[in-house]
């Protein structure tokens, strides 16, 4: 059996592998976007100069950066409980205390007898017929 010295609390739990997969694959695809800007627009620039040197240097280098950043992902290291503030402790209200209108009470009883006939079946005779 387990047993944990303090309560765990809302705000250390890590995030979720599949949120942290989808964050990643965001990133990586707009980089790999910027890339293929960078490509299109190197191409498609005339007269070619310094400017299509720099365009060259981001479709060749981007999509290495994009890989070594999609496979970083979040910070998962554990990060230290945050203790609540103060505890609230739990009361029942008083015996004559009367009860708000705004609380809607339903309740529900079992019927004293349940004693339904059972239904007919069309090849079954009728108690009348014979």
């Amino acid at each position: 059996m387990k047993h944990s010295s303090s309560p765990q609390s809302a705000t250390s739990i890590p995030r979720a592998p599949r949120d942290d997969a989808h964050a990643r694959m965001t990133k990586y695809f707009i980089m790999m976007s910027v890339r293929v800007g960078c490509f299109v627009l190197m191409v498609v620039i005339t007269p070619y100069g310094w400017h299509t040197g720099i365009l060259a240097v981001g479709a060749i280098l981007l999509p290495y950066i994009a890989v070594v950043v999609a496979n970083v992902g979040s910070d998962s290291r554990p990060v230290r409980a945050v203790p609540p503030g103060r505890e609230i402790e739990a009361s029942a209200p008083p015996a004559d205390a009367p009860e708000p209108e705004s609380v809607i009470r339903i309740t529900e009883t079992k019927p004293e007898s349940q004693s339904r006939p059972a239904p007919e079946t069309p090849d079954a005779p009728r108690q009348g017929d014979a």
